[in-house]
């Protein structure tokens, strides 16, 4: 059985597609896929069916992760299946919690970057939605610099229930 972790911002065009992107590289580089899973999704559908944004296909696909995405909004019964939520800025683990069917499951969401130590206080990866590119070069640092912890947490998490 696969471990599977959902990332998630608002309209999973930018930052969430991104994070998944990276997760799934950084998978494959540990030499888990098919033990550990990534997906993304929204709290709010209005972008569902929609690729992700240009801007964050293009600086992904400079630093060579894919970038084939398509959006789709959270979904709460998701909860019984994925082992960590991991939301993208502070508002949406408010909403993930809100959804959440049991508290269990609202104990999974977390915010990305609790996963780099380097983070600060800030735990926020800025929304680049409504900025220029820089924004989404910013975003990939962020989720990057997160992924590695974040995996590692998966894989205790992982062989733990593995044992």
């Amino acid at each position: 059985m696969a471990y599977r972790g959902c990332l998630v911002c608002t309209g999973n065009i930018c930052r969430s597609p991104m994070a998944e992107s990276v997760f799934r590289a950084r998978i494959v580089e540990a030499g888990l896929d098919g033990v550990v899973e990534a997906d993304s999704a929204g709290t709010d559908g209005r972008h569902a069916g929609d690729g992700a944004d240009p801007r964050a296909v293009a600086v992904l696909e400079e630093n060579g992760y894919a970038a084939d995405h398509t959006a789709r909004r959270f979904d709460p019964s998701w909860f019984a299946r994925l082992d960590p939520v991991v939301a993208l800025d502070a508002s949406h683990p408010r909403t993930l919690r809100r959804l959440a069917p049991t508290q269990r499951d609202a104990d999974k969401v977390r915010l990305l970057r609790s996963y780099d130590p380097g983070a600060g206080d800030d735990l926020d990866v800025p929304d680049p939605y409504y900025g220029e590119t820089d924004g989404f070069y910013a975003c990939l640092e962020m989720v990057e610099a997160a992924g590695t912890g974040l995996l590692s947490s998966i894989r205790e998490q992982a062989e733990g229930q593995a044992a």
